[in-house]
């Protein structure tokens, strides 16, 4: 049993090694040994089989990009992998609940402007669609990418920054510059 165990953990550290080069079949070995046991971790951490498919998505992504920082002295390739959807998995749920407890704030603000007898008012008039829908379009391609991605999508900084491959604080000026940009096209209707 240990002798398997090691001749595993030799082979999976080839294929990080061969991963590292850019061997999409390495890749397809790697998952193909460990993909199992990654979703079953994953589905036990968000008890949500397709949360847990996506999470195993990321997760082989992030090996392809990050199998030259394997160390085999810090632990096996399977470890190594766990650890990575072990994070991945806690960073979800993180953001599951930072939605869930903004979506609660945002319906209690609404909650409170409706409860103080202020009229409620559930549309919007054309003009203001209108500017709004130009205020957006006139952003940058990349400011209303994140805006999007941030407020239509239900994105953190961290998976938009992710997603688009760019660094964090990129992102993060991208979407306040946009969302300036926006305040101050839509003063008026402020």
């Amino acid at each position: 049993m240990l002798q398997r165990q090691m001749v595993e953990e030799t082979t999976q550290t080839e294929l990080l090694c061969r991963i590292a080069e850019e061997d999409r079949h390495a890749l397809a070995e790697f998952y193909d040994q460990t993909a199992g046991m990654l979703f079953s971790v994953a589905v036990r951490i968000l008890e949500d089989a397709h949360e847990a498919e996506e999470v195993i998505q990321d997760v082989f992504v992030q090996i392809w990009e990050k199998a030259a920082m394997f160390d085999a002295a810090m632990g096996s390739p399977l470890n190594w992998a766990v650890a990575m959807t072990r994070y991945r998995c806690i960073d979800r749920l993180r953001s599951r609940q930072r939605r869930n407890r903004l979506a609660s704030e945002l319906e209690n603000e609404i909650k409170g402007i409706v409860g103080d007898g202020a009229p409620s008012k559930t549309e919007l008039a054309d003009d203001e669609l209108a500017a709004i829908r130009s205020a957006v379009c006139g952003l940058p391609r990349e400011q209303r990418r994140a805006i999007e991605m941030a407020f239509f999508g239900g994105l953190t900084h961290q998976e938009i920054a992710e997603a688009l491959k760019e660094p964090l604080g990129t992102v993060k000026a991208r979407i306040r510059r946009g969302m300036l940009k926006l305040r101050e096209s839509l003063q008026p209707y402020i």
